[in-house]
């Protein structure tokens, strides 16, 4: 039964750092999602004796070897000749794969280089993977180890020719290999206003490390964590949501998603569902509040405008903000900003608004109005409410910290929930 994996990506370009290897934690994902354990993930360069290391560390970790890379037609791509070596296989080549190859060249128009060839060449008794993208197939060979079998499948590194082939040909193999296995499931919870160590003994007081394994990402400005649930198909799926729903109860308000989304489409959504409008004002966000937000298709269902005022000048005449408001308080101030929000959900004509003014830095901090103060405002019929926080990082990091505080506020106010509670940030 195969139940555990190895993935391992290959070349010279991951180790040097020139580009991030993103194959690997798409196949970690899309294994995870059909109940694999993935065990380890090794990356080497194009060096015989490490690849030869890291495929037979694989072989004993794993029950399948999935690796990308070394699959092109130079003298550097090296894995279809280590995994032959390994395998105690001579390679053989295949007329029906060069006939493809030179075919893809002769529909460009462009001439063959021979050693293109070098690709129809596969180990004896591996069962070949098409790319129909590219020229490099991949291919499926069976090893053994220590008395059981292992499974190497071995894909070309480029994304988008590898993609298709694990969509097309290795995830259905794989699942039908695993009918009847115990699965592994996972549920992903997003949270916001809340610190990643209160985070964790929040859930460590309503779960168990018996129960399920818990693991944590911060990815500012948010924090995820997912719980992962072993077991037989039906019995894990009552114990993953038994456990969700103990998390719910204990955290609420902070989860703001559950699965792979982001703040700005859960607002769409709700903004969406409640069928309400919204206007934003944007002074040290600079517009990256409307950014997101019009990121999201559809957007243009509840977003009726988003006011960029950087300028005194642009937030008297565009929002109506008092000049007696900003000569006697300043722009970064509970007064300013309140007017803001009031002047972008009257000129919208919508039905909530939200606005931003603060000191993004590094310049421009007094001792009163440190670099990282922020004000931010909701208005709305039912409510005008303003809020000093003060973040710090860099000009970026506040700027996207404050635009993800302001469309934390719109969720909250959608769901009626209270606008700040946040455990996060010092004010």
């Amino acid at each position: 039964m195969i139940e555990r994996a190895v993935i391992l990506s290959t070349g010279d370009e991951l180790t040097t750092g020139r580009i991030v290897d993103t194959n690997a934690s798409y196949i970690a994902d899309q294994l995870n999602q059909i109940g694999l354990e993935v065990v380890a993930v090794l990356t080497v360069g194009d060096v015989p004796q490490r690849l030869e290391w890291a495929w037979r560390n694989a072989i004993a970790l794993a029950d399948v070897v999935i690796s990308t890379g070394g699959l092109g037609p130079t003298t550097d791509d090296l894995t279809t000749e280590t995994v032959a070596s390994i395998a105690g296989r001579p390679l053989i080549f295949s007329e029906e794969v060069a006939n493809h190859i030179r075919a893809f060249f002769e529909r460009r128009g462009r001439q063959m280089p021979e050693n293109n060839l070098k690709q129809a060449r596969f180990p004896q008794g591996a069962e070949i993977i098409p790319n129909p993208i590219g020229t490099a197939p991949g291919f499926r060979l069976e090893v053994s180890h220590e008395q059981r079998t292992v499974h190497l499948i071995v894909l070309p590194g480029v994304p988008r020719e590898m993609k298709p082939m694990m969509e097309q040909c290795v995830l259905p193999w794989l699942k039908a290999q695993r009918q009847g296995a115990t699965v592994t499931i996972t549920r992903t919870f997003q949270t916001f206003g809340i610190t990643e160590s209160a985070l964790d003994e929040a859930v460590m007081q309503v779960i168990s490390p018996d129960e399920a394994r818990v693991s944590f990402r911060a990815s500012f400005p948010e924090i995820s964590f997912r719980l992962t649930v072993r077991g037989e198909p039906q019995t894990a799926a009552r114990k993953l949501e038994e456990l969700s729903e103990r998390i719910r109860q204990r955290l609420g308000e902070y989860i703001y998603a559950e699965g792979e989304t982001s703040m700005e489409a859960v607002v769409g959504e709700l903004l969406t569902r409640r069928g309400l409008t919204l206007a934003v004002a944007e002074s040290c966000t600079g517009g990256l509040i409307g950014h997101r937000l019009t990121n999201i298709p559809g957007s243009s269902r509840y977003l009726k405008a988003d006011f960029v005022t950087y300028s005194n000048s642009a937030k008297i005449q565009t929002l109506g903000v008092n000049p007696t408001t900003l000569e006697r308080y300043g722009a970064v101030s509970e007064q300013c900003v309140k007017e803001m929000a009031a002047g972008a959900r009257h000129n919208a004509h919508a039905d909530v608004a939200v606005a931003t003014s603060g000191i993004a830095g590094p310049d421009g901090g007094t001792p009163e109005k440190p670099v990282g103060t922020v004000w931010i405002a909701l208005d709305a019929n039912d409510m005008s409410f303003a809020r000093r926080y003060q973040l710090s990082g860099d000009r970026g990091w506040i700027k996207l910290l404050a635009s993800q505080i302001a469309l934390d506020w719109i969720r909250r106010y959608a769901l009626g929930l209270p606008l700040d509670r946040s455990l996060a940030f010092r004010r």
